[in-house]
């Protein structure tokens, strides 16, 4: 790419963050209620049981029009501008004044933030394109898991694909080392997972989980996963702390991975000279 200002692509960036925080406030609501409904219509099928009116009407992405969920009144164009229709709408619905849940704005907040910070990171690069991608991903399973115990297929396998083209390609480490990144990542999970299984006749895990790992391993490579998952735990135990009052509730490990993958992709370094600073102070080395 040719050279740009700073002060031209990063504020670039965090609108471009905003526009996709709004599309995935779609994909995180929409793709999971579309699971399900694939996964009913199946099972139906497979019973021999008819299909009511709700199964054949059609639910995609697109189809139908966002509309308020009280009043069914359907969402202009206007107030699909982030966080500027929340403000003007005072965060209620434009008809029956409903309030408009606060994670929507936060969303695109946060995903243009992020944005703006791997811009700033990697420059006007190649580097950077790839880091919107991998980081407009994490942020939708972040919020897909925390709501329904869900990592889709439906992104963490194109997630795996991406990085292993992209580092093909362009490179945030070595092919060989995505590749490596990719299967260890399943694997020390998937072991994980069956031990404890083993042990406590419990299942500690999901199966997107092993898959989560498998594409930080094919974005950031292999070196990176013991970090990613000593990262992964204290944020998931900083999470079962936080919601110890909802006992017997499992959490979701996903946007554990999710935080401390896109943690380690923007200051690996950083967080290292961090682990060993506390590895020290604590007489480990």
């Amino acid at each position: 790419m040719t050279n740009l200002d700073p002060e031209i692509y990063i504020p670039f960036a965090v609108l471009l963050g905003l526009l996709v925080g709004s599309f995935l406030n779609v994909v995180i609501y929409r793709l999971p209620v579309m699971l399900e409904k694939q996964w009913r219509i199946a099972a139906k099928q497979h019973l021999e049981l008819p299909l009511d009116e709700e199964d054949q009407k059609p639910f995609n992405i697109s189809t139908p029009p966002s509309r308020c969920p009280k009043c069914g009144s359907p969402v202009k164009p206007w107030q699909n501008i982030p966080i500027i229709s929340y403000l003007l709408l005072r965060g209620r619905c434009h008809s029956c004044r409903t309030p408009i849940g606060w994670r929507y704005p936060a969303v695109e907040l946060l995903t243009g933030i992020l944005f703006g910070i791997v811009a700033w990171r990697y420059g006007y690069t190649w580097l950077t394109l790839g880091g919107l991608v991998f980081t407009a991903v994490l942020v939708a399973l972040t919020f897909i898991d925390a709501d329904t115990q869900l990592l889709p297929d439906q992104l963490t396998l194109p997630l795996i694909w991406l990085g292993l083209l992209f580092n093909w390609q362009v490179g945030f480490v070595s092919l060989p080392s995505a590749l490596l990144g990719a299967v260890v990542g399943y694997l020390s999970l998937w072991l994980l997972f069956h031990l404890f299984k083993l042990i406590t006749g419990k299942e500690g895990m999901g199966y997107g989980d092993f898959k989560l790992l498998a594409a930080l391993g094919a974005w950031l490579g292999v070196s990176t996963l013991p970090v990613i998952v000593f990262v992964a735990a204290l944020v998931g135990l900083v999470a079962a702390l936080i919601m110890r009052a909802a006992k017997g509730q499992p959490i979701a490990f996903g946007p554990a991975l999710a935080i401390a993958g896109w943690l380690v992709f923007a200051a690996n370094s950083y967080i290292l000279q961090g682990i060993q600073w506390w590895l020290h102070k604590s007489g480990f080395i």
